[in-house]
């Protein structure tokens, strides 16, 4: 199982992140999370929202670079120890994770989301560990 994100490239310019928000908004997507990694000049905002098809024509259409990956969801728990189970369960099954970050849903509980190299064999040895990914819908 996997997510859909969408990664839109913008400018490191006062406003800039507030006006793509507004964009988004304005179409109507709801987001679930946001993850934003900058330079000096440039930086790419990862979004999981309700409607990924939908947001990244939007987007196209308002005249931002995007692409979209499928990444993999996992509830977590709240509790210590919780991500490095995680991440070791994915280090034994040598899977590389690119990149990470997580989101708290008020009706779904805590995420973490999770690029790596291989999708597959990341989801097999997640389950082979008893740890749930999740779709799409499962977010919203």
């Amino acid at each position: 199982m996997s997510v859909k994100q969408i990664s839109v490239f913008i400018e490191n310019k006062k406003g800039k992140l507030a006006e793509v928000t507004k964009y988004i908004a304005s179409h109507e997507v709801n987001l679930r999370a946001l993850s934003i990694a900058d330079t000096q000049d440039f930086g790419i905002l990862r979004i999981i929202c309700e409607n990924p098809d939908k947001a990244n024509e939007v987007l196209k259409e308002g005249g931002y670079i995007t692409t979209v990956t499928d990444v993999l969801a996992t509830a977590i728990s709240d509790e210590p120890g919780s991500l490095a189970a995680i991440l070791e369960v994915l280090s034994e099954a040598g899977v590389v994770v690119e990149y990470t970050y997580a989101f708290l849903s008020a009706d779904k509980g805590a995420y973490m989301i999770l690029r790596v190299d291989e999708n597959q064999a990341a989801a097999a040895a997640l389950a082979g560990a008893g740890i749930k990914t999740a779709d799409q819908d499962e977010l919203f």
